[in-house]
């Protein structure tokens, strides 16, 4: 290692030992946060490393860190993109592409998905003019059920896209199955449940094509950023040119001709020998994340197995301590799951002696962190009023979440002595009004 380098990661090392906040935890004064990163010495010297070498762009950490989180999650090929949003917009986007022939989606196909979730499992549908058809969840599990997604499926109905709820797997062996047998494209948005099983079995793997996120409060991080992930070559090398503005060639960008054929293509009604590099076969986008990016997200997936043992553990703690409390429906695993949980659901009893907003302003008066089950109902909500969409049943649980659900959080960084805090807060809260 040069000299230079090594003095600066060792003083790196240093620095990040100096800014450790090893204060004791005071309850009501240290702030609990419902998720964050969980970062330490070698996050920070693999961010300067790849500082230091210049890896301004995509490169030998982000070729390095997909091969290696497709083989932790058991699928064939992975792509790196800038956000789990973006994962989930060319993952749908996929379904359009013209190389899919009869099978592509195409304007007005309906996409069954869930109203209470979050906004960027749907806007992909409408962004490619596609049509959402909503249906309702579960409250305790928050997912919807097989039997939902099979009465929504309609003749236009051509794909199912629904996310893992706060880590919990949905019905998705069942909801594979009726894809299967209807032809329908499934896309699992796994961004809230890596590490998460069902029959024993990664999700993520069920579906034709499934998405991640490495936003800070994700089960791993880069700051930002995101993966497609499938076992389908042909499905990936779509993924692949609509990531990298809509390329045909799959050359790297800083790749003279790997391919040894880039001069040697004629595709649309383009001259025979146009430059391979410069042929577009779909409207793309530029998605690429940085190396920078990928080399934090090396280190970290290096601690996914302890990051998901805590999180389960913390989400335990939090279960066990909460039995029993009365006007609080609790979080329960889908039957037949593992969950590698996200966060912690509670649900007050719309007849509970309190209101959801009492609450949550005790916690937070506590320093305790609360967030919103994410939209609720997204059909309520601005954006998606007057949006061409369709409800199948009622969305009664989803209204119930927009009133009366929040959650608070399970991540790595949470010690005993902060769940405890919580619980015995929920509690004392919960006892002075019952």
């Amino acid at each position: 290692m040069d000299v230079h380098k090594g003095l600066i990661l060792d003083e790196t090392v240093k620095l990040h030992q100096d800014r450790q906040d090893n204060g004791p935890f005071v309850p009501g004064t240290t702030e609990i946060w419902p998720a964050g990163a969980v970062l330490d010495e070698r996050d920070r010297t693999a961010l300067v490393e790849a500082a230091l070498e210049m890896r301004i762009a995509a490169g030998p950490s982000s070729r390095k860190f997909e091969s290696r989180f497709a083989r932790a999650l058991g699928l064939r090929k992975a792509h790196l993109v800038n956000s789990g949003s973006s994962a989930n917009l060319l993952a749908l986007t996929a379904f359009t592409s013209p190389l899919l022939e009869d099978r592509r989606l195409r304007r007005g196909d309906e996409v069954i998905t869930v109203a209470a979730g979050f906004p960027t499992t749907v806007n992909p549908i409408i962004q490619n003019g596609l049509v959402p058809v909503f249906v309702d969840v579960e409250l305790a599990t928050y997912n919807t059920t097989a039997e939902r997604v099979a009465a929504a499926i309609g003749p236009k109905t051509r794909a199912i896209m629904i996310a893992h709820a706060l880590g919990n797997p949905f019905e998705v062996a069942e909801i594979a199955q009726l894809a299967e047998e209807h032809d329908l494209f499934l896309i699992e948005d796994n961004c809230d449940a890596v590490g998460s099983t069902y029959d024993g079995r990664a999700t993520g793997t069920f579906g034709d094509i499934t998405t991640v996120s490495f936003y800070p409060a994700h089960h791993l991080t880069m700051g930002e950023g995101g993966c497609v992930l499938t076992s389908n070559l042909a499905l990936a090398r779509i993924v692949e040119s609509l990531r990298d503005w809509g390329r045909d060639c799959w050359c790297e960008p800083g790749e003279t001709n790997k391919c040894l054929k880039r001069f040697q293509y004629q595709m649309g009604t383009l001259p025979e020998g146009y430059d391979h590099k410069y042929i577009f076969s779909h409207v793309g986008y530029n998605m690429k994340a940085t190396d920078i990016q990928a080399a934090l997200g090396l280190t970290q997936l290096d601690k996914l197995d302890d990051f998901c043992t805590a999180r389960r553990r913390n989400w335990r703690r939090l279960r066990d301590g909460l039995d029993g409390v009365p006007h609080l429906v609790l979080p329960e695993a889908t039957p037949r799951s593992d969950p590698s949980w996200f966060g912690f659901a509670l649900t007050v009893d719309p007849d509970a002696p309190f209101s959801r907003a009492a609450l949550v302003g005790f916690l937070e008066d506590r320093k305790i962190g609360t967030r919103r089950l994410f939209a609720g109902n997204l059909t309520r909500h601005p954006a998606y009023i007057g949006q061409e969409h369709r409800v199948v049943g009622e969305l009664t649980n989803s209204d119930i979440i927009a009133e009366q659900t929040f959650w608070v959080g399970v991540y790595p960084a949470l010690t005993d002595e902060m769940i405890d805090y919580v619980i015995s807060s929920v509690k004392e809260f919960v006892g002075g009004r019952a």
